[in-house]
């Protein structure tokens, strides 16, 4: 079984790497831009392909199809679990925040996914579980930008999920809410007792993607209760913005929903 996940360098793409690693027969790929972790992690995991490489740069896709075709031949799993958060207002932000945000949330993710896809069509049955966030669902103040990355994530999933079904190749989206990653500590959550319930681990995140890949699951949240935050925001509109807008159970722009390995990018040039 040939895997590849992206972010693999911290949080969640870590997480899923050791899990899938236990995997019979599994050959993980790493991609992230951190090559000195991808090169400890692999060690660690007795042995993987490392492809140290910016996401963003318009090379990589076709860099890393090309690596996983020669020293591989076939991809059974494409995990796309990069991102970053966006934090800020749009009217203090901009749409520097927003573009930055997408390129890697949503843009990065599309380009790679078609690169590997005749690789994966070939290599059916396959799948894709591309790491999404409660957060592509619902959204709140300071976090559009992240929002608006993971709503587009999740219409494109969708659809990719029924196009993709006559090729035999699965296309997955998992849903984390609040996690304890590198870039989100969530200690703002962890150290209040009635929010702390909502905190979740990266490794029950590689679960819920390793699960959704063998159960060929269409969509998977974790915790499974943040299920019903979606439920709640359409039946009830109106009270569920008011919440979110200055209630109490709005938690600061310090937390986010989680997705991938959340590093906090410097601008590019």
């Amino acid at each position: 079984m040939i895997a590849l996940v992206t972010g693999a360098s911290s949080g969640i793409g870590a997480a899923v790497a050791r899990r899938l690693a236990r995997e019979p027969d599994a050959h993980l790929v790493l991609v992230a831009r951190r090559r000195e972790r991808l090169e400890a992690l692999a060690a660690e995991l007795g042995g993987a392909t490392v492809v140290a490489a910016d996401l963003v740069d318009p090379g990589t896709p076709a860099l890393v199809a090309e690596r996983v075709e020669a020293e591989h031949g076939r991809l059974d799993l494409l995990v796309n679990n990069a991102g970053v958060g966006g934090r800020g207002s749009f009217g203090s932000s901009g749409w520097a925040q927003l573009q930055q945000t997408m390129a890697i949330n949503f843009d990065a993710q599309a380009r790679l996914t078609e690169a590997l896809l005749p690789l994966l069509r070939r290599s059916a049955p396959s799948a894709i579980v591309n790491v999404g966030s409660v957060a592509s669902r619902v959204s709140r103040p300071g976090a559009g930008s992240y929002s608006a990355s993971k709503f587009a994530l999740a219409g494109w999933t969708e659809a990719l999920h029924l196009e993709e079904r006559r090729h035999r190749v699965h296309v997955a989206l998992v849903q984390p809410g609040f996690a304890v990653t590198e870039g989100f500590p969530q200690q703002e959550l962890l150290d209040r007792r009635a929010t702390r319930w909502m905190v979740s681990t990266d490794a029950k995140v590689a679960e819920a993607i390793v699960d959704a890949w063998k159960r060929r699951r269409a969509e998977r949240y974790v915790p499974r209760g943040y299920a019903l935050v979606p439920v709640a925001r359409a039946l009830l509109p109106g009270l569920f913005r008011r919440a979110m807008g200055g209630g109490r159970f709005t938690p600061s722009t310090r937390s986010q929903p989680t997705t991938g390995s959340e590093q906090q990018r410097q601008p590019r040039p």
